[in-house]
Protein backbone atom coordinates (compact mmCIF):
# COMPACT_ATOMS: atom_id res chain seq x y z
CA UNK A 1 0.00 0.00 0.00
CA UNK A 2 2.79 2.21 1.02
CA UNK A 3 4.13 1.68 -2.97
CA UNK A 4 1.10 2.72 -4.24
CA UNK A 5 0.25 5.71 -2.52
CA UNK A 6 1.43 9.11 -3.50
CA UNK A 7 1.32 10.71 -0.23
CA UNK A 8 2.78 8.38 1.73
CA UNK A 9 6.16 7.64 -0.30
CA UNK A 10 7.10 11.40 -0.12
CA UNK A 11 5.79 11.32 3.68
CA UNK A 12 8.32 8.46 4.53
CA UNK A 13 11.49 10.48 2.82
CA UNK A 14 10.74 13.31 5.02
CA UNK A 15 10.67 11.07 7.94
CA UNK A 16 13.52 9.48 6.91
CA UNK A 17 15.72 12.94 6.14
CA UNK A 18 14.75 14.01 9.73
CA UNK A 19 15.98 11.50 11.35
CA UNK A 20 19.51 11.57 9.50
CA UNK A 21 19.57 15.29 10.24
CA UNK A 22 18.70 14.10 14.50
CA UNK A 23 21.52 11.75 14.03
CA UNK A 24 25.06 13.22 15.45
CA UNK A 25 28.20 12.97 13.18
CA UNK A 26 31.92 12.97 13.45
CA UNK A 27 31.65 16.93 11.90
CA UNK A 28 29.33 17.80 14.57
CA UNK A 29 31.75 17.12 17.39
CA UNK A 30 34.02 20.26 18.39
CA UNK A 31 36.78 19.08 20.81
CA UNK A 32 37.53 22.31 23.53
CA UNK A 33 40.74 22.39 24.97
CA UNK A 34 39.28 22.49 28.54
CA UNK A 35 35.80 21.50 28.49
CA UNK A 36 35.87 18.32 26.65
CA UNK A 37 33.67 17.74 23.34
CA UNK A 38 30.19 19.51 22.36
CA UNK A 39 28.00 17.83 20.15
CA UNK A 40 25.78 19.33 18.27
CA UNK A 41 21.98 18.20 17.20
CA UNK A 42 19.30 18.95 15.82
CA UNK A 43 17.90 20.16 12.25
CA UNK A 44 19.43 23.64 11.16
CA UNK A 45 18.28 26.77 12.32
CA UNK A 46 17.45 28.49 15.79
CA UNK A 47 15.62 25.86 17.10
CA UNK A 48 18.50 23.51 17.18
CA UNK A 49 21.14 23.10 19.39
CA UNK A 50 24.93 23.80 18.74
CA UNK A 51 26.01 22.60 22.30
CA UNK A 52 27.69 25.81 23.07
CA UNK A 53 26.91 28.44 25.53
CA UNK A 54 28.51 31.78 24.89
CA UNK A 55 28.65 34.56 27.04
CA UNK A 56 28.35 38.23 24.72
CA UNK A 57 29.41 41.12 27.00
CA UNK A 58 28.72 44.87 25.58
CA UNK A 59 25.32 42.63 23.89
CA UNK A 60 23.22 45.36 24.23
CA UNK A 61 25.32 47.91 22.01
CA UNK A 62 25.70 47.98 18.06
CA UNK A 63 27.98 44.96 17.22
CA UNK A 64 26.60 43.14 20.04
CA UNK A 65 23.01 42.79 18.83
CA UNK A 66 24.18 41.36 15.58
CA UNK A 67 26.18 38.88 17.14
CA UNK A 68 23.72 37.59 19.00
CA UNK A 69 21.45 37.18 16.28
CA UNK A 70 23.92 35.37 14.53
CA UNK A 71 24.91 33.06 17.49
CA UNK A 72 21.03 31.90 18.69
CA UNK A 73 19.95 31.55 15.05
CA UNK A 74 22.71 28.85 14.54
CA UNK A 75 21.00 27.24 17.60
CA UNK A 76 23.77 28.63 20.34
CA UNK A 77 22.49 29.41 24.03
CA UNK A 78 23.43 33.47 24.78
CA UNK A 79 23.63 34.65 28.06
CA UNK A 80 23.50 38.53 27.84
CA UNK A 81 24.72 40.61 30.46
CA UNK A 82 22.79 43.61 30.77
CA UNK A 83 22.72 47.33 32.55
CA UNK A 84 19.36 48.53 32.19
CA UNK A 85 16.19 46.60 31.85
CA UNK A 86 15.38 48.73 28.57
CA UNK A 87 18.11 47.77 26.29
CA UNK A 88 17.94 44.46 26.35
CA UNK A 89 14.39 43.70 25.68
CA UNK A 90 14.74 43.66 21.96
CA UNK A 91 16.99 40.65 22.50
CA UNK A 92 14.98 38.60 23.85
CA UNK A 93 13.05 37.17 20.59
CA UNK A 94 16.55 36.22 19.22
CA UNK A 95 16.82 32.91 19.86
CA UNK A 96 14.38 29.96 20.71
CA UNK A 97 12.32 29.84 24.11
CA UNK A 98 15.50 29.39 26.25
CA UNK A 99 18.33 29.61 24.24
CA UNK A 100 18.98 33.58 25.61
CA UNK A 101 19.67 34.15 28.55
CA UNK A 102 19.41 37.58 30.49
CA UNK A 103 21.27 38.15 33.55
CA UNK A 104 22.15 41.41 35.15
CA UNK A 105 25.37 42.52 35.96
CA UNK A 106 28.15 45.44 36.79
CA UNK A 107 31.71 45.97 35.09
CA UNK A 108 33.47 46.60 38.50
CA UNK A 109 31.04 43.61 39.88
CA UNK A 110 33.94 40.69 40.17
CA UNK A 111 30.97 38.21 41.35
CA UNK A 112 28.48 39.22 38.56
CA UNK A 113 31.40 38.57 35.98
CA UNK A 114 31.95 35.52 37.04
CA UNK A 115 28.12 34.46 37.35
CA UNK A 116 27.65 35.31 33.26
CA UNK A 117 30.30 33.45 32.33
CA UNK A 118 30.99 30.90 34.44
CA UNK A 119 28.44 28.15 32.41
CA UNK A 120 29.94 29.18 29.06
CA UNK A 121 32.22 27.43 26.39
CA UNK A 122 33.21 31.04 24.81
CA UNK A 123 33.14 34.61 26.14
CA UNK A 124 32.94 37.72 23.80
CA UNK A 125 34.26 40.66 25.36
CA UNK A 126 32.56 43.86 22.78
CA UNK A 127 32.00 46.22 25.82
CA UNK A 128 33.81 49.90 25.00
CA UNK A 129 32.68 53.50 24.77
CA UNK A 130 33.22 56.09 21.69
CA UNK A 131 33.80 58.81 25.18
CA UNK A 132 34.57 58.66 28.53
CA UNK A 133 31.70 59.63 31.27
CA UNK A 134 31.59 60.90 34.60
CA UNK A 135 31.23 56.93 35.47
CA UNK A 136 33.54 55.19 32.94
CA UNK A 137 36.36 56.50 31.95
CA UNK A 138 38.08 55.07 28.51
CA UNK A 139 40.36 53.22 30.90
CA UNK A 140 38.33 51.76 32.87
CA UNK A 141 36.22 50.57 30.53
CA UNK A 142 38.92 49.45 27.80
CA UNK A 143 41.60 48.34 30.49
CA UNK A 144 40.59 47.69 33.27
CA UNK A 145 36.95 46.31 32.46
CA UNK A 146 38.76 44.05 29.56
CA UNK A 147 41.53 42.66 32.23
CA UNK A 148 38.73 42.04 34.58
CA UNK A 149 36.95 39.73 32.05
CA UNK A 150 39.69 37.91 31.42
CA UNK A 151 41.01 36.89 34.42
CA UNK A 152 37.93 35.80 35.63
CA UNK A 153 37.29 34.05 32.71
CA UNK A 154 40.59 32.39 33.21
CA UNK A 155 40.60 31.65 36.24
CA UNK A 156 36.77 29.49 36.20
CA UNK A 157 38.57 27.68 32.80
CA UNK A 158 36.88 29.32 30.43
CA UNK A 159 37.96 27.43 27.61
CA UNK A 160 37.63 30.82 24.45
CA UNK A 161 37.75 34.50 24.89
CA UNK A 162 37.03 36.16 22.15
CA UNK A 163 38.53 40.06 23.00
CA UNK A 164 37.13 42.91 20.53
CA UNK A 165 39.67 45.64 19.73
CA UNK A 166 39.80 48.45 17.18
CA UNK A 167 41.69 48.47 14.14
CA UNK A 168 43.71 51.40 14.91
CA UNK A 169 44.86 49.91 19.12
CA UNK A 170 48.16 51.76 19.05
CA UNK A 171 50.44 52.63 22.35
CA UNK A 172 52.00 55.51 20.08
CA UNK A 173 48.14 57.07 18.87
CA UNK A 174 47.77 60.56 19.73
CA UNK A 175 44.43 59.41 20.71
CA UNK A 176 43.41 58.11 24.09
CA UNK A 177 40.79 55.76 22.87
CA UNK A 178 43.01 54.15 20.63
CA UNK A 179 46.10 54.09 23.16
CA UNK A 180 43.42 52.50 26.16
CA UNK A 181 42.53 49.72 23.41
CA UNK A 182 46.37 48.87 22.88
CA UNK A 183 46.26 48.70 26.72
CA UNK A 184 43.70 46.63 26.98
CA UNK A 185 44.93 43.79 24.44
CA UNK A 186 47.96 43.61 26.06
CA UNK A 187 46.34 42.90 29.69
CA UNK A 188 43.72 40.42 28.06
CA UNK A 189 47.07 38.68 26.16
CA UNK A 190 48.67 38.60 29.97
CA UNK A 191 45.94 37.22 31.97
CA UNK A 192 44.58 34.99 28.87
CA UNK A 193 47.40 33.52 26.86
CA UNK A 194 45.17 32.26 24.07
CA UNK A 195 42.59 34.98 23.57
CA UNK A 196 41.60 35.61 20.46
CA UNK A 197 41.92 39.45 19.80
CA UNK A 198 39.54 40.91 16.99
CA UNK A 199 40.15 44.36 15.27
CA UNK A 200 37.55 45.88 13.08
CA UNK A 201 37.48 49.06 11.58
CA UNK A 202 34.82 51.53 12.20
CA UNK A 203 31.52 49.82 10.95
CA UNK A 204 28.54 50.76 9.50
CA UNK A 205 25.05 49.79 9.74
CA UNK A 206 21.10 50.90 10.85
CA UNK A 207 22.43 52.32 14.21
CA UNK A 208 25.86 53.49 13.39
CA UNK A 209 28.09 56.80 14.44
CA UNK A 210 29.13 56.89 10.99
CA UNK A 211 26.53 57.18 7.63
CA UNK A 212 23.90 58.13 10.34
CA UNK A 213 26.54 61.13 11.26
CA UNK A 214 27.63 61.72 8.06
CA UNK A 215 23.67 62.86 7.00
CA UNK A 216 22.82 64.68 9.96
CA UNK A 217 25.81 66.19 11.24
CA UNK A 218 28.16 66.98 7.75
CA UNK A 219 30.26 69.48 9.32
CA UNK A 220 32.18 67.84 11.80
CA UNK A 221 33.30 65.22 9.11
CA UNK A 222 34.98 67.98 6.89
CA UNK A 223 37.80 68.13 9.39
CA UNK A 224 41.27 67.57 7.80
CA UNK A 225 39.91 68.77 4.92
CA UNK A 226 38.08 65.80 4.80
CA UNK A 227 41.66 63.79 3.61
CA UNK A 228 40.89 61.33 6.52
CA UNK A 229 41.22 57.89 4.85
CA UNK A 230 39.42 55.29 6.84
CA UNK A 231 38.80 51.15 6.22
CA UNK A 232 34.85 51.33 6.78
CA UNK A 233 33.66 47.45 7.64
CA UNK A 234 29.96 46.12 7.28
CA UNK A 235 28.83 45.49 11.12
CA UNK A 236 26.97 42.24 9.61
CA UNK A 237 30.69 40.68 8.02
CA UNK A 238 32.18 41.42 11.60
CA UNK A 239 29.24 39.67 13.59
CA UNK A 240 29.47 36.92 11.28
CA UNK A 241 33.24 36.60 11.87
CA UNK A 242 32.60 35.98 15.47
CA UNK A 243 29.70 33.68 15.26
CA UNK A 244 32.07 31.60 13.21
CA UNK A 245 34.92 31.52 15.37
CA UNK A 246 33.12 29.51 18.06
CA UNK A 247 33.37 26.64 15.95
CA UNK A 248 37.06 27.02 15.92
CA UNK A 249 38.65 25.37 18.89
CA UNK A 250 41.80 27.68 19.22
CA UNK A 251 42.62 30.79 17.28
CA UNK A 252 45.15 33.02 19.74
CA UNK A 253 46.52 36.22 18.52
CA UNK A 254 45.09 39.18 16.94
CA UNK A 255 42.37 39.27 14.05
CA UNK A 256 42.88 42.76 11.49
CA UNK A 257 39.29 43.06 10.08
CA UNK A 258 38.74 46.03 8.05
CA UNK A 259 37.10 46.87 4.91
CA UNK A 260 37.48 46.12 1.40
CA UNK A 261 38.42 49.55 0.47
CA UNK A 262 40.26 52.58 1.79
CA UNK A 263 37.95 55.36 1.51
CA UNK A 264 38.13 59.41 2.58
CA UNK A 265 35.78 61.57 4.66
CA UNK A 266 35.01 63.36 1.15
CA UNK A 267 34.10 60.88 -0.21
CA UNK A 268 31.67 59.03 1.80
CA UNK A 269 30.17 62.73 2.33
CA UNK A 270 29.32 62.78 -1.56
CA UNK A 271 28.19 59.11 -1.06
CA UNK A 272 25.73 59.87 1.64
CA UNK A 273 24.83 63.13 -0.47
CA UNK A 274 23.99 61.17 -3.76
CA UNK A 275 21.70 58.63 -1.98
CA UNK A 276 20.23 60.51 0.04
CA UNK A 277 19.25 63.35 -2.80
CA UNK A 278 20.63 66.32 0.10
CA UNK A 279 22.45 69.15 -1.35
CA UNK A 280 26.20 68.67 -0.19
CA UNK A 281 26.91 71.15 3.54
CA UNK A 282 28.37 74.52 2.17
CA UNK A 283 29.07 74.93 6.31
CA UNK A 284 32.67 76.08 6.36
CA UNK A 285 35.37 73.67 7.42
CA UNK A 286 36.12 73.69 11.00
CA UNK A 287 40.06 74.36 12.44
CA UNK A 288 41.06 71.68 14.86
CA UNK A 289 41.25 74.04 17.77
CA UNK A 290 38.20 75.50 17.59
CA UNK A 291 36.85 71.82 16.77
CA UNK A 292 38.05 70.65 19.71
CA UNK A 293 37.03 74.14 22.07
CA UNK A 294 33.55 73.08 20.62
CA UNK A 295 33.71 69.23 21.56
CA UNK A 296 34.97 70.50 24.97
CA UNK A 297 31.89 72.26 25.51
CA UNK A 298 29.25 69.81 23.96
CA UNK A 299 30.92 66.78 27.05
CA UNK A 300 29.90 68.94 29.24
CA UNK A 301 26.35 68.41 28.71
CA UNK A 302 24.68 65.36 28.89
CA UNK A 303 25.08 63.76 25.31
CA UNK A 304 28.00 64.97 23.99
CA UNK A 305 27.70 65.44 19.81
CA UNK A 306 31.47 64.77 19.59
CA UNK A 307 34.05 64.55 22.28
CA UNK A 308 37.54 65.92 21.84
CA UNK A 309 39.19 62.69 21.59
CA UNK A 310 36.47 62.16 18.52
CA UNK A 311 37.96 65.68 17.21
CA UNK A 312 41.89 63.60 17.36
CA UNK A 313 40.17 60.56 15.69
CA UNK A 314 39.21 62.30 12.76
CA UNK A 315 42.95 63.53 11.78
CA UNK A 316 44.15 59.73 11.85
CA UNK A 317 44.17 57.37 8.86
CA UNK A 318 43.45 53.66 9.18
CA UNK A 319 46.25 50.98 9.27
CA UNK A 320 47.10 49.75 6.79
CA UNK A 321 47.25 46.02 7.23
CA UNK A 322 45.78 43.10 5.34
CA UNK A 323 42.63 41.83 6.52
CA UNK A 324 42.51 38.23 8.06
CA UNK A 325 39.08 37.28 7.27
CA UNK A 326 39.93 34.23 4.96
CA UNK A 327 40.57 33.03 8.27
CA UNK A 328 36.93 32.98 9.42
CA UNK A 329 35.39 32.32 5.74
CA UNK A 330 34.34 35.50 5.86
CA UNK A 331 34.13 37.91 2.02
CA UNK A 332 33.10 41.38 3.53
CA UNK A 333 31.24 44.42 1.47
CA UNK A 334 31.68 47.67 0.18
CA UNK A 335 29.52 50.46 1.79
CA UNK A 336 28.08 51.12 -1.42
CA UNK A 337 25.98 47.27 -1.25
CA UNK A 338 24.63 48.92 1.44
CA UNK A 339 24.58 52.22 2.02
CA UNK A 340 20.74 52.99 0.45
CA UNK A 341 19.31 50.53 3.30
CA UNK A 342 20.71 52.46 5.59
CA UNK A 343 20.36 56.59 3.78
CA UNK A 344 16.97 55.76 2.61
CA UNK A 345 15.12 57.48 5.43
CA UNK A 346 17.29 60.75 5.34
CA UNK A 347 15.08 61.24 1.51
CA UNK A 348 12.79 63.78 1.00
CA UNK A 349 9.24 62.39 0.56
CA UNK A 350 9.59 62.75 -3.41
CA UNK A 351 13.15 61.19 -3.63
CA UNK A 352 11.88 58.39 -1.22
CA UNK A 353 11.93 55.99 -4.26
CA UNK A 354 14.50 57.34 -6.47
CA UNK A 355 16.88 55.31 -8.06
CA UNK A 356 20.82 55.03 -6.53
CA UNK A 357 22.94 56.93 -7.96
CA UNK A 358 26.96 56.78 -6.25
CA UNK A 359 29.39 59.55 -6.94
CA UNK A 360 31.85 59.36 -9.95
CA UNK A 361 34.52 60.31 -8.19
CA UNK A 362 35.40 56.69 -6.63
CA UNK A 363 34.74 54.73 -10.06
CA UNK A 364 38.04 56.86 -11.31
CA UNK A 365 40.06 56.22 -8.46
CA UNK A 366 39.58 52.30 -8.70
CA UNK A 367 38.55 51.56 -11.74
CA UNK A 368 34.65 50.46 -11.83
Amino acid sequence: MLATSTGCVPLRRAVAQQRKNLQRAYHDLVNLPKKGPVVSYGPPGRSATTGHVATVFGSTGFLGRYTVAKLAKAGTQVVIPYREEDEKRHLKPMGDLGQIVMMEWDLRNEDQIEECLRHSDIVYNLVGREYPTKNFSYDAVHVQGAERIAKIAAKVGVPRLVHVSHLNASHDSPSEFYKSKARGDDLVREAFPDATIVRPAIMFGYEDRLLNNMALWPIWWKLNDMATKIRPVHVFDVAQALAKLISVPSLPGVLNLPGPSQLTYEYLLALVSSVTYNPPSRAPMVPKAAALALAKVAQAVWWPALSPDEVVRRYIDDVDVPGDWDKVGVVPDEVEQHAISYLRRYRSAENFTRPVVFPSSRDAEYGY
